[in-house]
């Protein structure tokens, strides 16, 4: 005769709430000051602006104190300012010049020349293109008004007398950023080309593929995800490029060089308008995210 048995209740492994809830203040705890400081000076500010971006608010005036709720106004004006329209234009110019073709494409080249060269020659190479990225922009602005000058270094070689940062003011300014930033894609290029497998290149050698083919066909493919990866961080800190510009050019001649970050301080802090100064930051953080979605997509495309 056998006896039936109730069948045992399942094992569970969930922990008490109570030890759930010490387990995640134990993780909370650490990040509590850094969650604070990010609250203060980073989300704080960002929702401030989105908020002043609709108001008539200004640094003088009546409205200083008694700011009003204007809407859409401030976009509606802004989408109709010629100047406005120019900076933005320029600033497309100096992105495209100075970041995606400039930075992007020297970064790459300088990475791929050093390839199977030896420490010291690497070295140096390093030096010299990370001392232009770690000095400060104000710094680096004096140094390429020295050599761009009319009694500068440029015209001194040449045995000319030009301007340069009067006739040709975006060039002068797109040059020196390639300058300055150029080591980062370096940096970004060289780690990924590291990761290419040399078995893979020398047997394509072998059956016969010359260094072109080896580019586009294995090189460019395996580092692409660093590439959409370098192309997006550089374009972000190319959109938001102040100080160069400022020291160098300080937007001119006329507005020949005025950036759209350089026409925002200029509303804001010349003009005393912070409302609508704040409303074309909100405009370039549009575009900013725009710019990171495109890249982060093409990134899921190719990995599809």
């Amino acid at each position: 005769m056998t006896v039936a048995t109730a069948p045992a209740p399942p094992v569970t492994n969930t922990p008490p709430s109570g030890s759930s809830r010490r387990g995640v203040l134990r993780w909370l705890l650490p990040l509590g000051p850094a969650i604070v400081l990010l609250a203060l000076f980073l989300a704080g500010p960002i929702l401030w602006s989105v908020y002043v971006a609709f108001t008539n608010e200004t640094l003088t005036g009546s409205a200083s104190v008694n700011s009003e709720f204007v809407g859409l106004a401030n976009f509606t004006r802004l989408f109709d300012d010629p100047n406005f329209i120019n900076s933005f234009v320029l600033t497309f110019v100096f992105v495209i010049g100075s970041a995606v073709i400039g930075q992007n494409t020297l970064g790459l080249i300088i990475a791929l020349l050093q390839r199977g060269r030896g420490r010291t020659t690497r070295s140096v190479v390093n030096g010299v293109v990370i001392a232009a990225w770690v000095v400060p922009e104000v710094v680096a602005a004096a140094c390429w008004f020295s050599f761009l000058a009319e009694e500068g270094t440029l015209n001194a070689v040449l045995g000319i007398s030009q301007e340069w940062l009067y006739t040709a003011p975006m060039l002068a300014v797109i040059l020196a950023n390639v300058w300055r930033g150029t080591a980062f894609s370096m940096l970004v290029y060289s780690a990924a080309l590291s990761e290419v497998p040399k078995d893979l290149v020398e047997a394509a050698a072998v059956d016969g593929a010359g260094p072109g083919r080896r580019l586009l066909h294995i090189t460019l493919p395996l580092i692409r995800r660093s590439i959409m990866a370098n192309l997006m961080l550089i374009t972000l800190q190319t959109l938001a490029s102040f100080g160069l510009i400022y020291a160098l050019t300080g937007g001119g001649p006329g507005t020949a060089s005025q950036t759209t970050p350089l026409y925002m301080y200029e509303q804001a802090f010349r003009y005393f308008e912070i409302g609508y100064g704040s409303a074309i930051a909100l405009v370039m953080l549009v575009v900013g995210a725009l710019f990171s979605l495109l890249y982060l997509r093409l990134i899921k495309v190719e990995d599809a």
